[in-house]
């Protein structure tokens, strides 16, 4: 029969690991719940809005804001990389080219919603088609939003020199959480402007 001291590798003892990866991931464990039932929401309801305009009349797919958000996991990748390396300026380049695409992106939403708006008269309260796209990519356009006050928060801190290479796994929780938003909108896009049209 085995018993607990057999998981306990030999000569050390067993260590919780680390909280700040597990709380992320719990963190993004609930937060993916939340978008698939928005997700399933938006699916069930396609085609049974009552009056338009419908997806196909009023959707164009954001190709270049997709293409922005999707490389801030590369640019993101390269500056967690560099810090590693102790390459600060490499680090910050790097960084500031995730906010930056990651900026363009929500700002390409913003821009999309005032067409969708003022020339295509979609408002969330026009239709169920308009009701779940805004609560489904706003729910993304927020997560976004967080991710960018988090980005912001640490280029601050970066160009204060308060960053070194021994924080670079604290830096790297927060990294997880961006490429959660990421993959979220491979699957709000997949729905909204290729599924859902």
């Amino acid at each position: 029969m085995a018993t607990a001291a057999s998981t306990i590798p030999a000569g050390g003892t067993w260590a919780p690991p680390p909280r700040g990866p597990v709380g992320m991931f719990c963190l993004i464990a609930a937060e993916s719940a939340i978008f698939v039932i928005f997700l399933v929401a938006y699916i069930f309801y396609i085609g049974r809005s009552l009056s338009g305009p419908t997806p196909r009349e009023v959707l164009e797919v954001p190709i270049f804001n997709t293409v922005c958000l999707l490389s801030s996991s590369i640019t993101i990748h390269l500056a967690v990389r560099a810090l590693r390396q102790a390459r600060m300026l490499a680090f910050k380049l790097f960084w500031f080219l995730t906010l930056a695409l990651g900026a363009k992106f929500l700002i390409g939403t913003g821009i999309e919603w005032h067409h969708l708006i003022y020339e295509r008269g979609l408002t969330i309260a026009t239709n169920l088609f308009g009701t779940t796209y805004y609560s489904l990519v706003g729910l993304h356009a927020f997560h976004v939003l967080v991710g960018l006050v988090g980005l912001t928060t640490v280029m601050l801190f970066a160009l204060a020199s308060k960053v070194r290479p021994q924080q670079s796994e604290k830096v790297e929780v927060f990294v997880l959480y961006w490429h959660f938003v990421d993959v979220v909108w491979v699957a709000v896009f997949t729905t909204v402007y290729i599924v859902g049209r």
